[in-house]
């Protein structure tokens, strides 16, 4: 599959994505988050296989499209489940605590995958990934009894939330904020791999190594992130430090020249340090501010990203027509400072 279909894979099943997300609460209403969470996990695991056994572009294209939209769906149930066994006051330790150990997968997921990789044949990761979804389903379906809905969910239609985020500063603000963090990962994803490799002269061997170096903060950071918000900070003042790590280290991205992976290695991990602390602060603060029941919202809260990936892509492209890649970072980094504005608005939580 060419770079071209790839794009194209991932601007459509972003805005399917998109829309399922606005249909979501109304679905989650009717038939309750843990029945829906099995149907949902049920199409992963068929999209994994069919990834595995796809001999045409048209099954693959489907198969990609039902395996990212059930990938978002899932976490939003996922946030459902959490919120509804949370408490206000220690909501920052909670999610950095499952955002860590997400985020232990997803550094581990490469170094696995690389065992299962020949000959660039990635079809066997995607029957591993199947497998391994097999006992965390049975995990699932016995625990039934405590994941069960014990609450009424709000039934809110989509004007109604939508109205509800404007009209509350809090809830704008922080919504306005996501929006920006996955901006930044949908282009940063895309064009410092692209700057790297094609601009400084650095080998995919290089970048490989790099790239793993780069998940660390994502381990090592959110959880105290989490644990300062609770019992000291509150999220505004860490977001204010992620955004501004964010702002220079694409600032960076742009500027610097160096053909040292070492140094680019740097870069990258200072750059991630800013985007765990804005992932962390961005969820703490929001499932303070909500309950549960307003599954409207959190639903409505997880189009962000892919608003923020369709956004991206559209804003990369035109970019590249006017100036050349790294002038991509330049931009990044001035939208970026919107943040502040959309900082200074929120109320802190301490």
């Amino acid at each position: 599959v060419s770079a071209e279909k790839i794009g194209l894979f991932f601007l459509v099943s972003n805005a399917i994505t998109f829309f399922l997300i606005l249909v979501y609460p109304g679905i989650i209403a009717r038939f309750k988050n843990y029945r829906v969470s099995q149907v949902v996990l049920g199409c992963n695991f068929i999209a994994l296989l069919a990834m595995y056994f796809a001999n045409s572009p048209f099954t693959l294209f489907t198969a990609f499209i039902l395996l990212m939209s059930s990938l978002n769906l899932i976490w939003i149930n996922m946030d459902i489940f959490i919120e509804n066994f949370t408490a206000v006051d220690s909501a920052g330790r909670t999610r950095t605590t499952y955002f860590t150990f997400m985020n232990l997968g997803w550094v581990a997921a490469p170094i696995i995958s690389s065992y299962f990789i020949k000959d660039s044949n990635y079809r066997p990761v995607y029957l591993l990934a199947a497998a391994l979804l097999i006992p965390f389903y049975i995990i699932f379906i016995r625990q039934g009894r405590d994941l069960k809905d014990k609450i009424k969910y709000e039934k809110d239609h989509i004007k109604e939330i939508v109205r509800k985020i404007f009209k509350t500063k809090n809830i704008r603000g922080i919504f306005s904020l996501a929006i920006l963090l996955h901006l930044f990962y949908s282009l940063a994803v895309v064009y410092v791999p692209l700057h790297l490799h094609e601009n400084i002269g650095l080998s995919w061997g290089q970048l490989g190594i790099a790239f793993s170096f780069m998940l660390l903060p994502f381990i090592i950071f959110e959880l105290p992130a989490g644990i300062i918000a609770d019992k000291y900070l509150g999220e505004k003042e860490i977001m204010t430090l992620g955004f501004t790590i964010l702002i220079i280290s694409l600032i960076l991205f742009f500027s610097v020249k160096s053909t040292s992976i070492v140094v680019w290695g740097l870069i990258l991990f200072f750059s991630r340090i800013g985007a765990a602390l804005v992932e962390a602060m961005r969820d703490s603060y929001f499932f303070k501010i909500i309950t549960a029941k307003e599954v409207g919202l959190i639903n409505f809260f997880r189009t962000a990203q892919p608003l923020g990936y369709l956004i991206g892509t559209g804003l990369g492209t035109i970019i590249l027509i006017f100036y050349p890649i790294q002038f991509v970072f330049l931009i990044l980094a001035l939208l970026m400072t919107t943040s502040f504005y959309f900082l200074w608005i929120i109320k802190d939580t301490k």
